[in-house]
């Protein structure tokens, strides 16, 4: 999708630093985050939402970038949010998992 810009970073049209990459995702920095850790990890491949998502090579793909996340970045304890939705406070429509860590996260997130 032309005007996205998690394609963009996914592309390469936008450079960013990842924090980790393989064939189908990449997980970056978010410029604006809620913890001391907060990457955000994409699929390539656009879907708006959770609920276009319908590949399960790329369901698999992005919660193994999780994993490789938290891995390469030596944390074991951390929340990873899909938010679906405007109300649902989603606010790029590409479907994104938050990996936040680095502090208590409360119950509920509000």
């Amino acid at each position: 999708m032309e005007d996205c810009i998690f394609c963009k970073i996914a592309n390469k049209k936008i450079p960013t630093e990842p924090v980790y990459e393989d064939e189908n995702t990449i997980a970056f920095n978010d410029l604006n985050p809620q913890a001391p850790v907060h990457v955000l990890v994409i699929p390539k491949k656009h879907y708006a939402s959770l609920n276009e998502l319908d590949d399960e090579k790329t369901m698999a793909a992005l919660l193994k970038a999780v994993k490789e996340v938290a891995r390469k970045l030596g944390i074991t304890d951390y929340r990873t949010v899909i938010n679906t939705g405007k109300e649902a406070g989603q606010e790029v429509f590409h479907i994104h998992f938050h990996v936040l860590a680095g502090r208590p996260l409360k119950w509920p997130p509000g």
